[in-house]
């Protein structure tokens, strides 16, 4: 699986943590978009750097960390084909997967711990779409976002 990645300064030592933790597993492939230390940056950037290639398909899935996880979240949900899941437990991350196919997980390095982000990681990269149902409701997303894009209007 191809793995997209990045931070801004507020996640960056999270992000480090995920890049070394997933490393280690040979099905991933991953691509580090930055920060590359903990200088400050913004945010928006960084997301958008992630955002773009795995909508375009370029990589399957992609993970972002900021300071709480919000602002990457919705810098990344503007760019269309975008599902970016904001995820504090191993419960939403399993179910962001399963009933909203999301394909970019965000977590906030100063809301929880290591330990339990790479938890929240191993189960999100883990769980797969489930489809039926959800997949109707994924569509009405889809719908949204055409209906409401500039480039769709």
């Amino acid at each position: 699986m191809k793995i997209a990645i990045g931070s801004d300064h507020g996640g960056y030592i999270l992000k480090e943590r995920i890049v070394e933790h997933l490393s280690k597993n040979p099905l991933y492939k991953l691509k580090d978009f930055g920060t590359f230390d903990s200088q400050s940056v913004d945010y928006p950037d960084f997301a958008r750097e992630v955002a773009v290639p795995v909508s375009g398909g370029e990589f399957d899935r992609g993970i972002l960390c900021c300071g709480t996880g919000i602002g990457v979240s919705i810098a990344a949900n503007k760019v269309p084909g975008i599902r970016a899941a904001l995820c504090g437990d191993t419960f939403s991350a399993r179910a962001s997967r399963e009933h909203n196919d999301a394909n970019i997980l965000c977590v906030g390095e100063r809301v929880i711990g290591p330990g339990l982000a790479l938890d929240i990681v191993d189960i999100w990269l883990e769980s797969e779409f489930s489809g039926d149902r959800h997949g109707r409701r994924v569509q009405k997303i889809k719908d949204i976002e055409n209906k409401y894009s500039r480039e769709g209007n």
